[in-house]
């Protein structure tokens, strides 16, 4: 059955054993990519053309608003409610700078379904008012008429928090200097100093204007029935009559005749004052298959390895800490490439221009090593093939690469969303015209860098007093805002304010609530899926196997044991890791053992692992050596394994060095964006010692040591090299190793050999076990960076105060999650998320916000958890629906690879299937008294915790908290 559409085109996709089906909607003229395959974790999404007029963020702000209620579902809320209660896999909303997405996922039909059913209704048929605006966007708030106006509003705050990162700047700042015309010279996540211009008449314009048939893109891929998504579809597009949506094409960017410079100031501190540089240049076209792989491919070439020849040029440069630059941009309609340095001097600026262009000079005079080409090639091969996405669903990942070439539209020409899905002739005559000596890539160079007029440069400078300037900038508009205000309008302002919070905080009717599709308790599977582990042996080597179908890559982790290292050592540990791989072997230097590692494998990276152990004092640590390659080259990564484990040269003074600089640049860079996790981390560490360990090696503690370690290498660089060789020497050991394999059994078969080889390889080192501890941290602490949002935390060890968690607690602390904290600290209070995080077997637990424009209110929010959880009148089908969310997270659906490094860590911290079930079922009993006991956890916290803010100086000063303030930027 057709149900009311017409199929473009079928394609066989042998890559992805999938079939695509491209239809158009008969009445509408609504697109749809149909996409058959045999995965059970099924995605839809719908998709708008976006393109905003300006900067004031209303593509983004919609984003938000449209899930705010519906014509079908009358609550407020009704994307909490899919969060509280559904199985999904994967659940948002995201804005591009020239599209929108909705997409949704999960393994269960039913549920997929329901899911499918109340994005549709949010988007075709949301329920926007002038509150939603408010809510989502921004509006004004006045806590009396003496009082100053404020900005409120939950994009505002995020993007604040965007606007706080140079990092974010930087790419907004390259991107749009390439754009000057079209719409990605434009902020559609929105700039705060222009959100607040935006209007009611405006955002309700842009949603009619784009929201509908005529300008969606509907997507849907994995194993259910094809025919009945198409009758979901026009059951909803049918209600439409057809539109002209030409408005809603995204023209071409005309070319430069000659380059452009821009400069560009962020906000610094003390700490954070060096400059950021990229050249960018604009490309073409990302609709050509040969060409955008291609492209891929040379990005890998001139930057993907430590030994790359453009990175390995800026970086041996000495003239800044880490490269800069987002590399290649290929998910818009024009791709671009953007270079450069940060952490520099901006008068070095002419110097990092001057070098980009000589090294891709020499690269195509001299011609590129031949071993960059075959590692990239294979790089670039083994991650078509693998196809591994991570914890983001298969189907999503190709639906963003149908986009990126699907929405573009001429009067003559339509966008094809199949141009690029099909990767093997793409790749076959890459191969064959490099077989025939074809110097493809030094031609691309030449022609798209080189010789490429429209290109830009991006200095991006510290300005100390930035900040300061901006926050008066602010307080200047709203003065003058209230100063043309009468006694009326601001008892206006106050009386629409309260009123925005009375609604905020009135709960939905039953009947409303129940409307919202879900699924049944008796719907959930009573056991949990068991992953096949199967404890053998190397010699005396511990070995999981897990056997799952893998398609021929075998993936390894080499888990050795960090309870041997002393504190003092902990921070090196991630320094080892990237040393191991990054500074060559005793047999080659780091130039040919990475064109080796890319060449041979799909990857070696090192990880750490820390957590409690369940029924112990304990804290496991881990040091894992990862790798992946299909069993054919398993052999010569095993080589490799073995080589850089027991050669690894440690004492390269530049390359440890280089190291190093890079590694506390990017902690420096993460406080802004994953502050919220910071904070998190810092809080934990000073409940229990698997967490201490963590903030040792990857938190605010580990950046202080690198920033102490930079000066001893500078200073003293034998006593860093001692110190590494001293760490070497206790982890890398036979005893206490792990070797984790998941593979099938056919593959183990070929790979167990040359496993067997690499521990026999190492050392019989015997090291005593190093007792720990908790870190001793001030108890009231803010650390001052320069941002205009905050992220503030409270945790506590409930466990001292005799409380712990049972599976209950996991569907209470969703209920929290996506009931009271969202409603306290994000709708009402602005932040941009909130969370509580429980540690069930270390006994630990910490509230946490993210991008929150308040400080003291956010962490009484936090205490009074307690008292909402007492009070909390919760119905069955509240209860039922929070428990289907609860076991939906503990079934999250996972890859092979990420199986089995679960399987791994739950037989490392005591996990066993049989605790797990009972976890399990204690989920899908949670009754009422276990809110009441889930409050008691968090009346401990709010009595007892410890309070961790990372955020403004000023605002933390004038905050009343009583803070030890640390400047850690």
């Amino acid at each position: 059955m057709s149900h009311g559409f017409t199929k473009v085109r079928e394609l066989e996709i042998p890559e992805m054993a999938a079939t695509a089906h491209l239809y158009r909607h008969d009445r509408t003229g609504a697109r749809v990519l149909s996409i058959v395959n045999d995965d059970e974790n099924k995605v839809f999404g719908i998709t708008f053309r976006t393109p905003p007029k300006d900067s004031t963020g209303v593509a983004h702000i919609l984003e938000h608003s449209v899930l705010c209620g519906s014509e079908k579902y009358p609550v407020r809320e009704p994307f909490v409610e899919l969060l509280k209660g559904s199985l999904q896999t994967f659940l948002n909303a995201l804005t591009f700078p020239d599209k929108t997405c909705y997409p949704v996922a999960s393994a269960n039909t039913s549920d997929f379904y329901n899911l499918v059913d109340v994005y549709l209704d949010a988007v075709f048929f949301p329920r926007l008012t002038e509150n939603t605006l408010k809510q989502e966007g921004w509006h004004l708030e006045l806590a009396g008429r003496d009082k100053p106006l404020t900005y409120k509003g939950v994009v505002y705050n995020e993007m604040k928090g965007a606007y706080s990162s140079p990092d974010s700047l930087l790419h907004e700042h390259s991107q749009q200097s390439l754009f000057p015309d079209v719409t990605y010279g434009l902020d559609s996540g929105g700039d705060p100093a222009v959100i607040p211009d935006l209007t009611f008449e405006g955002f309700m314009a842009f949603h009619r204007d784009h929201y509908h048939p005529s300008n969606a893109y509907a997507y849907f891929c994995g194993d259910d029935d094809p025919d009945t998504r198409l009758a979901i579809l026009d059951a909803v597009f049918s209600r439409f009559e057809p539109r002209e949506v030409a408005a809603s094409r995204v023209p071409l960017q005309p070319r430069f005749t000659e380059a452009r410079a821009l400069r560009k100031p962020y906000p610094a501190s003390e700490r954070l004052d060096k400059a950021m540089f990229t050249v960018n240049w604009l490309l073409a076209e990302t609709a050509d298959p040969n060409l955008n792989l291609a492209m891929h491919i040379l990005e890998h070439i001139l930057v993907g390895l430590p030994s790359s020849p453009l990175r390995k040029a800026l970086l041996d440069s000495g003239l800044g800490d880490d490269l800069a630059g987002v590399g290649l941009e290929a998910d818009i309609r024009q791709m671009f490439f953007s270079v450069g340095l940060k952490g520099m001097h901006p008068s070095n600026a002419i110097k990092v221009e001057a070098i980009v262009f000589h090294t891709i000079k020499e690269l195509v005079e001299g011609g590129i090593d031949p071993r960059d080409i075959e590692a990239a090639v294979n790089s670039v091969e083994f991650d078509l093939r693998e196809n591994n996405t991570g914890s983001y669903p298969r189907g999503l990942s190709l639906m963003f690469q149908a986009l990126s070439t699907w929405l573009y539209d001429d009067e003559d020409h339509e966008g094809d969303p199949l141009l690029l899905l099909p990767f093997e002739k793409p790749l076959a005559n890459i191969k064959g015209w490099l077989a025939s000596g074809e110097r493809i890539f030094e031609e691309l160079l030449a022609r798209l860098f080189l010789h490429n007029p429209h290109r830009t440069t991006v200095l991006l400078e510290p300005d100390r007093k930035m900040a300061k300037r901006m926050a008066a900038d602010e307080s200047a508009r709203l003065k003058a805002v209230k100063e043309a205000m009468t006694p009326a309008d601001l008892d206006r302002v106050m009386s629409e304010a309260k009123e925005l919070s009375r609604l905020q905080g009135e709960p939905d009717a039953p009947e409303d609530l129940a409307s919202i599709p879900r699924l049944s308790l008796a719907d959930l599977p009573a056991g949990n899926k068991a992953i096949p582990t199967e404890a053998r042996t190397l010699g005396a080597t511990p070995l999981l196997f897990h056997d799952l179908t893998t398609n021929g890559i075998a993936y390894v982790d080499l888990a050795f044991d960090l309870a041997v290292v002393p504190d003092e050592l902990l921070p090196l540990v991630p320094i080892l890791g990237r040393a191991l791989t990054e500074t060559g072997t005793a047999r080659r230097d780091y130039v040919d053992l990475s064109q080796w590692i890319a060449r041979t494998s799909g990857g070696i990276w090192a990880q750490s692992f820390t957590a409690p152990v369940l029924d112990s004092d304990r804290a496991e640590g881990r040091f894992m050596i990862r790798a992946k390659a299909t069993a054919e080259k398993f052999a010569e990564t095993a080589e490799i394994l073995t080589e850089i484990l027991t050669s690894a040269r440690l004492d390269s003074r530049e390359r440890v060095g280089r190291i190093v600089s890079e590694a506390r640049a990017r902690a420096e860079q993460r406080l802004v964006p994953s502050g919220h996790q910071v904070v998190a981390t810092r809080l934990r560490a000073r409940t229990h010692a698997a967490h201490a360990m963590e903030e040792r090696m990857s938190g605010v503690t580990g950046l202080l040591f690198l920033r102490d370690l930079e000066a001893r290498i500078e200073n003293d660089f034998r006593s860093v090299a001692k110190d590494l060789e001293r760490l070497r020497g206790l982890l890398l050991a036979r005893p206490g190793l792990v070797v984790n394999a998941t593979m099938d059994a056919e593959t183990l078969t070929r790979c167990e050999p040359a496993l067997a080889a690499v521990a026999a390889a190492l050392p019989e080192t015997q090291a005593a076990m190093v007792p720990r501890g908790p870190l001793d941290l001030p108890g009231r602490e803010g650390l001052a960076i320069p941002a205009q949002v905050n992220y503030v935390g409270k945790g506590v060890s409930v466990a001292e105060h005799g409380l712990s968690f049972n599976g209950a607690a996991l569907a209470v602390n969703k209920l929290l999650r996506t009931g009271y904290l969202w409603e306290k600290v994000r709708v009402q209070g602005g932040a941009y998320g909130a969370f509580c995080l429980i540690d069930r077997i270390g006994g630990g637990i910490a509230f946490v916000s993210y991008r929150d424009p308040n400080l003291a209110a956010t962490l009484d929010a936090f205490d009074a958890a307690a008292d909402h959880l007492e009070r909390l009148d919760l119905s069955e089908n509240e209860l039922e629906k929070t428990i289907i969310g609860a076991i939906g997270e503990l079934d999250a659906y996972q890859l092979p690879d990420a199986k089995g490094f679960t399987a791994l860590v739950r037989h490392l911290t005591g996990q066993t299937d049989a605790y797990l079930q009972t976890l399990r079922e204690q989920t899908m009993a949670t009754s009422r008294q276990d809110l009441a006991d889930f409050a008691r956890a968090v009346r401990a916290n709010a009595a007892h915790g410890a309070v961790c803010v990372l955020g403004d100086e000023e605002a933390m000063t004038a905050s009343g908290l009583d803070l030890d303030i640390t400047r850690v930027l």
